[in-house]
């Protein structure tokens, strides 16, 4: 029988999907919206708001348990900060997980994680190298 067990095993091990977690909540604390699985998303709500919750404690213990399941002392930084400030009147309900149709090649249920009252200009915020032209050097022509 299966009384009082939660969660989904994600076809993962236990040490995978405590990986997978607490990337997907570093990323969605960084960008504060990302696109995943139904599944992945459903399972990642309660640890997300969890993290944020002791990022509104603030206190000493609850920062260095947010660096221990961040890996990301400025992430860890944000959630004691601006995030603990946004919510800090709101007791619960800092994600929403909106349905966005299915994905091409499996046809998978995808949906956004976001956080409520979000910061749009984090989406996208320093997610990849940034390649600006240097002045020395000269565009290739074309022959």
């Amino acid at each position: 029988m299966r009384h009082g067990l939660s969660g989904r095993k994600l076809n993962r091990t236990k040490s995978h999907r405590k990986a997978l977690f607490s990337s997907m909540a570093a990323a969605l604390i960084k960008h504060e919206q990302i696109k995943t699985t139904l599944p992945k998303a459903k399972d990642l709500r309660p640890v997300v708001e969890k993290l944020v919750t002791l990022g509104k404690r603030g206190d000493l213990h609850a920062r260095r348990q947010l660096i221990s399941m961040l890996q990301d002392e400025a992430l860890a930084a944000k959630l004691v900060g601006p995030l603990a400030e946004r919510y800090a009147s709101r007791k619960g309900g800092y994600t929403r997980v909106l349905k966005s149709g299915f994905r091409y090649g499996d046809a998978a249920p995808m949906a956004i994680i976001e956080f409520v009252d979000r910061d749009t200009t984090a989406k996208g915020q320093d997610s990849g190298p940034v390649v600006t032209p240097a002045a020395d050097e000269a565009p290739a022509e074309t022959a």
